[in-house]
């Protein structure tokens, strides 16, 4: 009944070649057939106007991973700036979800270690390795039973589990050795403590698959101390490009293979790194990628402007 009720004054604002709303935080597959549902009864048309649909009418393979997998591919486009890659690396992962889940699934692809996740409660570390079985079991227990990742140790007894005290000054979650760390749960869940925390451990890159999980207190610190540090506006990027790629296959009415979607994420977070890369050594701050992004970003929307003379 929400979701009936808020399209029947968001359909006024949104289209397919207006402005096309996508799922998050509490917005999955089933919010979205909903929206959807009310937007073809008022307009009386089927389009590609929310993307995130159900694969039998209109969603795009590879939409749940996207995000994700594309954090972990810009991940891997950033330590092979220093001639190196995922393999072996021990990696600290933030929540539980949609983002978290399909993280750890593409880091154990790429030979890494993830050894954390979490939710609003507290975190679980798995000193031994988050493996395929395991993230059957979190996948299960998040998608279809709606449990805590609390359960996590009642399944796996030499994992151990953390509450999080939300008063506290830091999470326990960012305070454990590992080569890298990918926030991806809320806003706001690495503060300057967190991210002292993690220098001191040894992380060496942070690719956000949050948006904004990092306080600018902490970013301040990742770029003093040349950490390969990714963030969401370019990092967790491959959500909103398989979502255009969503759109592009409804509007040619086509459904392409997963694996053909899955290379098509692939260059294009190649592609977000290389104008984030190439951005900052044009202005002699190589390896920023915070200005890069920022740079990149800016540019594309001011030479747009003056190309069609709003400037």
């Amino acid at each position: 009944r929400f979701c009936h009720s808020f399209m029947s004054e968001l359909f006024r604002h949104i289209g397919p070649d207006t402005d096309v709303p996508a799922g998050d935080i509490g917005v999955g597959g089933r919010e979205i057939g909903y929206l959807f549902g009310m937007y073809k009864k008022l307009k009386n048309e089927f389009s590609g106007v929310l993307t995130g649909k159900g694969l039998n009418w209109g969603g795009s393979l590879i939409r749940p991973e996207a995000t994700g997998y594309g954090c972990v591919y810009f991940a891997a486009e950033m330590l092979a700036t220093r001639n190196e890659t995922l393999q072996g690396k021990t990696c600290l992962v933030s929540g539980s979800g949609n983002v978290a889940q399909y993280t750890v699934e593409k880091l154990l692809d790429l030979g890494a270690k993830p050894v954390t996740l979490s939710d609003s409660n507290g975190c679980i570390y798995d000193e031994a390795g988050i493996t395929r079985e395991k993230l059957a079991f979190v996948m299960n227990l998040k998608n279809v039973r709606r449990g805590r990742i609390k359960e996590y140790v009642d399944k796996y007894p030499s994992a151990v589990y953390t509450a999080i005290d939300p008063a506290a000054d830091s999470n326990p979650l960012w305070n454990h050795k590992a080569e890298c760390a990918f926030p991806s749960a809320t806003q706001n869940e690495i503060n300057a403590k967190d991210a002292q925390n993690l220098i001191r451990n040894g992380v060496k890159l942070v690719a956000e698959g949050a948006n904004m999980p990092t306080t600018p207190d902490g970013v301040d610190l990742f770029l003093e101390h040349k950490l390969l540090y990714g963030p969401g506006k370019a990092a967790n990027a491959g959500g909103v490009s398989v979502s255009g790629l969503e759109m592009s296959q409804n509007s040619m009415r086509l459904s392409w293979t997963r694996e053909e979607v899955d290379n098509r994420l692939k260059l294009i977070m190649k592609s977000i790194h290389k104008a984030a890369w190439d951005a900052a050594e044009r202005y002699n701050l190589k390896g920023n990628y915070v200005a890069g992004a920022n740079i990149a970003g800016f540019t594309k929307v001011v030479d747009a402007m003056m190309d069609q003379g709003v400037v």
